[in-house]
């Protein structure tokens, strides 16, 4: 069974706020997603704790 989670982060280029889908299980991860605003690449990396998401991160593609 997967259970997915939405959660929010600030675009580092535009500052719109992207709407994400992160699939809980899967633990620590680190994902490449496009503004949906100004189109831009995205790093974002999701932290998980025993209680579920501890961070969101969204950096300027490297």
């Amino acid at each position: 069974m997967k259970i997915v989670e939405r959660v929010s982060v600030a675009c580092p280029y535009c500052g719109e706020l992207m709407e994400l889908q992160v699939d809980c299980p899967e633990g620590d991860q680190e994902f490449q997603e496009d503004c949906p605003v100004c189109c831009k690449p995205v790093t974002v990396s999701v932290a998980f704790s025993d209680k579920g998401i501890s961070s969101v991160e969204a950096r300027p593609e490297e």
